[in-house]
């Protein structure tokens, strides 16, 4: 059966957040110098190299480096920095309240005059804040089912699922949606009515994946309405009623009948 789906935007996240990009991982854990020279004994590392958070959330970023004597270390961020941690041949930074989509950190490190980086990929998002299916209504011979999933971010990496008595009956995903913004997503499906299926359970989820980072969100489980009668079901079931009667009655009485011929006396 058909699918709708209704997807409204919010606010703004992050102004400053670049438009576009995904969720890929991008590996920069050696890099040369921007001379272009070469030293390969010396190799720099920024861990981990891709991490997803929750928005507003903070992470820890490690620069190590195999330079025995470093003389110096940066870190190149449009994110807010908060602690800094060292050791020999490492240092940790502290990144607070992330809001970007996806935002590119550089660490350097200086070794024998000459520099060398790495780079890492933060990305965020948004569990929903709410997933809500609505009382299934049964018009004609299909059911349907309105599941809500509220404020989710990016809507691009999502799938929706709706399952019946545990088994999927319908799933979506919602990666032709590549805007950036806080968005609620609304997700109709018509389903056909099965003998057997008022009082199944139905449930609507909503599955986050960024590359590997899973998050599962799911509503109450809702029962499917038994099938309401209509006027030709209701007078059909009557005559059927009213003929059984009368054919009761007439099998009664001619039983009646034949038992006092029985009892008459000869």
């Amino acid at each position: 059966m058909g699918s709708l789906l209704l997807v409204s935007l919010l606010l703004l996240l992050s102004p400053s957040h670049p438009r576009g990009g995904s969720a890929r991982r991008r590996r920069g854990a050696r890099t040369q110098s921007p001379g272009g020279s070469s030293h390969p004994s010396f190799w720099v590392r920024l861990s981990p190299d891709f991490k997803a958070v929750p928005l507003g959330g903070s992470v820890w970023l490690n620069c190590s480096s195999s330079c025995p004597l470093p003389e110096g270390s940066s870190l190149r961020t449009e994110l807010r920095r908060g602690e800094t941690l060292s050791g020999p041949r490492w240092v940790s930074y502290q990144l607070l309240d992330v809001r970007a989509w996806s935002s590119d950190v550089h660490c350097s490190v200086t070794c024998a005059g000459e520099t060398r980086g790495a780079t890492a990929r933060i990305t965020t998002y948004k569990q929903p804040s709410s997933v809500i299916l609505e009382p299934p209504v049964l018009v004609g011979s299909d059911y349907t089912l309105r599941c809500h999933v509220t404020h989710v971010f990016p809507v691009g990496f999502f799938v929706v699922t709706l399952r019946r008595g545990g088994r999927v009956i319908y799933s979506e995903s919602l990666e032709r949606f590549t805007g950036l913004d806080l968005a609620n997503v609304t997700l109709t499906y018509l389903l056909p009515s099965r003998p057997g299926d008022s009082g199944q359970p139905v449930t609507c989820h909503a599955r986050l994946n960024l590359d590997g980072l899973v998050v599962l969100s799911s509503s109450a489980p809702v029962t499917l309405p038994v099938p309401a009668w209509s006027p030709a079901s209701k007078a059909l079931a009557s005559t059927s009623i009213a003929a059984f009667v009368g054919i009761f009655l007439v099998v009664g009485a001619l039983c009646l009948r034949k038992y006092l011929s029985m009892q008459s006396p000869a």
